[in-house]
C-alpha cells in the first residue's frame, strides 16, 4: 500500500489526477442527469431510457474513431474540439423540452463525448517513474471509480432538488475545466503516439481481439440493462433518492476491488485471475432479480463492484498482451465501440422492459448476459494464451496506454 501513497504525494501525479477528476466526475453524473431530466419532462421511463441509451450509443460508435485519431495525431486536437462542443450541447439539452428534441440532442451529445480517459491513460507513461507503473495503473482505476461514487449521488440529489437544471450545467462546467487543465499540462505535450509496425497485423484480424469484442457485446448488454433498471425500479417504487446510494455502493467497492487487484496482479497471470474474478462477478449477480431498491440492492451492488473492480485490472493486462503493436488507444477504443453500443441497446431495451413488464426482468437480463460472457471467455481462453503468464515490466508500461472506463 505504501506505493499507492507514494503516487499520491508525487506532484506530477497529483496534477494529472486533479486535472482528470472534473471530467470523470461529469461522466459520473451525465447518464442519471439525462434520465431524470427526460423523465421529469415527459413522465416516461421508456423515453428517459431511450435518451440515455442513444447518448451512450453515439459515444460508443465514435470511441474507435476517436481512439484512432489519438493514435495518429495525439491528444490535444480531440480535446480542443470535443470538450467545448460537448459542454455546449449539455447546456442546450438542459434548456429544451419535449420528448423528440430531448432524445435527438441527447443522441447528438454522445457523438461529441470528449476522450478524457483515452487522453489521461497514456500520459501516465511520461508522468511517473517506470517502477511505479503497476501501482499507478491501480490508483487511476480507483480514482475513476471514486468519481463514479460521487457523480450518481450528486446527479440524483440535484435532479430531485428545487434547482434540477443545475446538475447538467455543473457537468458542462466540470468538463470544460478538465479539458483545459489536461491540455495545459506539460506531460500532455510530451506524450507521443506509439509507432505502428509497417505490414504488421491489423487490430480486427486478431482472434483474441474478436473474442474480447464478442464477450464485450454481452457484457455491454448486461451493463446497460442494469444501469437503467436501478433508477427505473426506484422510480416505480417512489424511492428515487435510493438510486444514487445504490450506484455509490457499487462504485465504492469497485475502488476496493481495483486496489486489491493491483496488489495481487504480480502473483497471478492476467488470464487466470480474470477467469476467477469473472466467475465471482457472475455469482454476485445471481440474486439481482430478487432484490429491491433498498439496502438489499446496495449490498448486491457492493459485491458486484468488488468483483468488477478486481476484474478490470486483469482485463486491461489481457488486452495489452494480445493487442497488435501501435494500437495503444485503438484497441480499447474499438472494444468500447462494441461494448458501449450494446450497453446503449441494453439501456433502451431495459427501459422498455422496466416500464411495461418489471425492472426485475431487466436485472435478470444482466445476470444472463454476464453468464454468457463468462462462457465466451472460458471457451475462447486458447485465443488469450499470450496473457496466461505474469506480465513483464515492459507490458506493465504499455498497459498504461490501454485502460479506459465505460466512458471515453
Amino acid at each position: 500500500m505504501s506505493s499507492y501513497w507514494q503516487i499520491f504525494r508525487y506532484r506530477p501525479a497529483q496534477l494529472l489526477l486533479l486535472s482528470a477528476f472534473p471530467g470523470r466526475f461529469a461522466y459520473g453524473m451525465i447518464s442519471l442527469a439525462i434520465y431524470f431530466k427526460v423523465h421529469q419532462d415527459t413522465s416516461s421511463i421508456g423515453i428517459a431510457g431511450l435518451a440515455v441509451g442513444l447518448n451512450g450509443l453515439a459515444g460508443a460508435l465514435t470511441a474507435g474513431i476517436r481512439s484512432a485519431v489519438i493514435d495518429k495525431f495525439g491528444l490535444l486536437i480531440p480535446l480542443r474540439i470535443l470538450v467545448p462542443s460537448y459542454a455546449l450541447l449539455i447546456i442546450t439539452f438542459n434548456h429544451m423540452h419535449g420528448a423528440t428534441p430531448l432524445v435527438i440532442v441527447s443522441f447528438i451529445m454522445g457523438f461529441t463525448a470528449p476522450p478524457i480517459n483515452l487522453a489521461v491513460r497514456p500520459i501516465w507513461k511520461v508522468t511517473v517513474p517506470q517502477e511505479w507503473y503497476r501501482a499507478t495503473f491501480a490508483v487511476d482505476t480507483a480514482m475513476m471509480s471514486v468519481t463514479a461514487v460521487i457523480g450518481p449521488v450528486v446527479a440524483t440529489s440535484l435532479a430531485l432538488s428545487s434547482h434540477p437544471s443545475f446538475g447538467l450545467n455543473a457537468a458542462a462546467s466540470l468538463m470544460v475545466i478538465s479539458g483545459i487543465s489536461i491540455s495545459l499540462l506539460s506531460m500532455t505535450k510530451k506524450w507521443r503516439p506509439e509507432e505502428k509496425i509497417k505490414g504488421g497485423p491489423s487490430l480486427l484480424s486478431s482472434p483474441a481481439i474478436r473474442l474480447l469484442m464478442l464477450e464485450g457485446a454481452f457484457v455491454g448488454l448486461g451493463t446497460g440493462t442494469f444501469e437503467i433498471a436501478i433508477p427505473a425500479f426506484a422510480t416505480l417504487k417512489n424511492v428515487q433518492g435510493h438510486t444514487g446510494p445504490i450506484f455509490a455502493a457499487l462504485a465504492i467497492f469497485n475502488v476496493i476491488g481495483s486496489l486489491i487487484g493491483g496488489l495481487l496482479s504480480k502473483k497471478f497471470s492476467p488470464l487466470a485471475a480474470f477467469r476467477l474474478t469473472y466467475f465471482s462477478w457472475f455469482v454476485a449477480s445471481l440474486p439481482l432479480a430478487l432484490l429491491n431498491p433498498d439496502w438489499t440492492l446496495m449490498i448486491g451492488a457492493s459485491f458486484l463492484g468488488l468483483a468488477i473492480g478486481a476484474q478490470q485490472v486483469f482485463y486491461w493486462e489481457i488486452t495489452e498482451a494480445v493487442r497488435p503493436q501501435g494500437s495503444a488507444a485503438s484497441a480499447i477504443g474499438w472494444l468500447w465501440t462494441v461494448e458501449g453500443s450494446c450497453a446503449a441497446f441494453g439501456t433502451t431495451l431495459g427501459g422498455y422492459i422496466s416500464q411495461h413488464f418489471s425492472p426485475r426482468w431487466s436485472l435478470l437480463m444482466t445476470t444472463t448476459s454476464i453468464g454468457i460472457g463468462l462462457i465466451v471467455i472460458l471457451w475462447g481462453s486458447k485465443f488469450l494464451h499470450a496473457a496466461n503468464h505474469i506480465p513483464s515490466d515492459e507490458q506493465d508500461i504499455r498497459a498504461l496506454d490501454d485502460k479506459t472506463s465505460t466512458e471515453s
